[in-house]
């Protein structure tokens, strides 16, 4: 018979010391997988404090917990003060001239046209260029004198606002200081020093009497503008002078555009004498102004507007364009590589694809500047011949000069548009929707693609119809985040979008991608270092990083209801 093995435990302390002790921590009373279990939960807790911690800063700042100290609070004292200095009564006479101003920027562009058309004829005709110049401008005389006429029309107008203004402007300057004043003495009385705040005083304005000049400049305004209304009425009995069809053509819409400008001043001038500086406004203006105004103007001397809804335009057209070149550019090359690709095509696409995110954003947006955007401006001018040099393209054959030079894209002016930066912004997305997308590919069981090639089905018609539809929720999952990342992009946008807060043409059509928009990320960027703390332009701005950042969290929630509600379905 073998003798028993001896079995030697290696902890040689006593068995129940040795279990009461296992699993232990440096940290009293807790266990190394309570320690674990805390670190990494805490972490996790730790994220949502921040994230708390972040929309707190963002709402303090924005609405704030007193809302009449607020943006909105704020912004509804700045509207008050605009039409209590009589700037909205002067904005009324400005509405008739910005409305002339319309109509000579539509004859400037045709003439501008015209001038072209002329100057290009006289080259072919073999005119120098000094030569074919003179000649356009001369032929371009009788319309010039038309231009000058329309342009004219406005000085009455115009002499009447510049007086007006000057008044507004002194009246809003009066309600600046003793609004200051009120604010600094309520700030002493805050903090306890009743004897500097009895020092502060100031005297109230008599309202009426600062915007009397306003209304007893009535007449003067109707006198003008019936001279407006007769002076336009004089336009449509002699129409400028045509020199061509193409001419006559791009003239068309002149008359429309003047019987319009006539028709508006009977309705503005009963505007402007109905106006009254204590018609109340109501409590919620500050906010309707925010999210419908479309202009955002600030350090004015005129008036500040703050409205978000150019920027946001802007944001959604610019993450439209990107996302229309990135989804099928990522969702395509994630299913190539997964599917189709070769190991030597995985091992070089896929790191090249993922190697974009390691790209600065500031780096991207020098490349747009300096070469993308003139290059998309350049061949919509010349086509394929921009890119050759000037000897060379004026030797090629005649056939291939004119094929070379055909562009698909319409010919515009502005280097810096809408294209430029959605290109950049999908070259950026594309990295996160390949990833993305080949990670939910990689989790479809592989039974279902076995079983589609059991049933006949081939390469093609198994990831069209098993594939991808078994995949969706990983897909559109990517597709949103890449959003995502679309539109909280700041330097790319900043440097390559033009920096013009409007809403673009929307009766252009396609041609709106070549107008430049400005973004909400943009304008925090741009302003933010020179607004001062706690003014109505801080407040605004971090308004704007609240709404963004509810986008992004929005678009992040709806990824992740997209992902849970496919599963369930798959599963």
């Amino acid at each position: 018979m073998s003798e028993p093995t001896n079995i030697r435990r290696l902890d040689q302390r006593p068995l129940k010391e040795a279990i009461s002790t296992r699993g232990r921590s440096f940290i009293p009373g807790l266990t190394k997988d309570e320690v674990i279990k805390w670190f990494f939960g805490g972490n996790a807790w730790m994220a949502i404090v921040i994230l708390g911690l972040i929309m707190l800063s963002l709402f303090s700042q924005s609405v704030g917990f007193n809302p009449t100290q607020g943006f909105f609070g704020q912004n509804y004292r700045n509207l008050l003060v605009y039409r209590q200095a009589g700037l909205e009564f002067v904005d009324l006479i400005k509405k008739e001239t910005a409305q002339l101003d319309q109509v000579n920027a539509y004859l400037a562009n045709v003439r501008l046209q015209e001038f072209k058309r002329l100057t290009a004829d006289a080259q072919k005709q073999g005119k120098t260029e000094d030569q074919g110049l003179t000649d356009a401008n001369a032929a371009l005389g009788p319309f010039d004198d038309y231009a000058a006429k329309v342009s004219g029309l406005g000085d009455g107008l115009n002499d009447i606002v510049s007086t007006l203004g000057d008044t507004a402007v002194a009246t809003k300057s009066s309600l600046k200081v003793l609004e200051d004043k009120k604010a600094e003495k309520q700030l002493y009385l805050s903090v306890g020093k009743k004897d500097l705040a009895d020092k502060v005083t100031w005297e109230e304005i008599d309202l009426t009497a600062a915007v009397q000049p306003l209304k007893d400049a009535i007449p003067s305004i109707q006198d003008a503008n019936t001279k407006f209304s007769a002076g336009l009425t004089d336009l449509l009995k002699t129409p400028p002078p045509s020199l061509n069809a193409d001419m006559t053509s791009e003239m068309a819409g002149l008359n429309t555009r003047i019987q319009a400008l006539i028709n508006a001043i009977p309705a503005d001038q009963k505007a402007i004498e109905a106006w009254n500086p204590n018609t109340p406004l109501p409590w919620y203006a500050g906010i309707t102004d925010f999210f419908f105004s479309t202009e955002w103007l600030t350090a004015s001397s005129w008036q500040d507007y703050y409205g978000i809804l150019p920027l946001l335009v802007g944001s959604v057209l610019i993450s439209i364009v990107a996302l229309a070149i990135a989804i099928p550019l990522g969702v395509g090359a994630g299913v190539y590589i997964n599917q189709i690709a070769t190991p030597w095509e995985q091992n070089t696409i896929k790191p090249a694809i993922e190697f974009i995110s390691a790209i600065p954003s500031v780096v991207l947006g020098f490349f747009g500047v300096a070469i993308l955007g003139e290059s998309i401006r350049g061949y919509s001018h010349e086509g394929l011949l921009f890119f050759f040099p000037a000897s060379i393209a004026d030797s090629l054959p005649g056939w291939l000069h004119a094929i070379l030079g055909f562009s698909f894209l319409p010919a515009f002016s502005e280097r810096l548009n809408i294209l430029t930066a959605g290109v950049l912004l999908a070259f950026m997305a594309v990295p996160t929707i390949f990833t993305l997308t080949e990670d939910a590919i990689n989790n479809v069981p592989r039974s279902f693609k076995e079983a589609s090639y059991a049933l006949g089905a081939n390469r093609l018609q198994t990831i069209w119809r098993i594939i991808l539809p078994a995949s969706l929720s990983g897909v559109i999952s990517a597709v949103l985040l890449g959003f995502g990342r679309v539109i909280g992009e700041t330097m790319v946008v900043l440097l390559c979008a033009g920096n013009r807060i409007a809403i673009p043409k929307m009766s252009d059509g396609l041609m709106v991608l070549f107008q430049p928009v400005h973004t909400m990320t943009g304008i925090i960027a741009q302003e933010l270092g020179e607004a001062e703390n706690g003014s109505i332009e801080w407040h605004a701005l971090f308004m704007v990083g609240l709404l963004l950042f509810l986008i992004s969290l929005a678009i992040n929630f709806g990824a992740q209801r997209v992902v849970q509600k496919y599963k369930i379905s798959i599963g």
